[in-house]
């Protein structure tokens, strides 16, 4: 595996919290930053999949009057 250096300039505040962070759950600073990275491209590669939205089936196809709590009761809402 190839491997690239680079440099990035984090404000002392962030620097303090992240070497804290670091210390907390032993692990190094390197380490800390590297998982982050890769969080953020599985949260990334999510976020591109396709979304399937419920079916509320209908006796009259093309219409549906429904209230909010009609709604509330045909789908689960988290």
């Amino acid at each position: 595996m190839a491997v690239v250096r680079t440099t990035i300039d984090i404000p002392d505040s962030t620097y303090r919290k992240l070497k804290s962070r670091a210390a907390e759950q032993g692990r190094s600073i390197k380490q800390l930053i590297l998982e982050c990275v890769e969080r953020e491209f599985q949260h990334e590669s999510r976020q591109t999949k396709r979304i399937k939205l419920p079916i509320v089936r209908s006796k009259a196809p093309g219409t549906l009057d429904l209230t909010n709590e009609e709604i509330y009761g045909l789908i689960s809402f988290p």
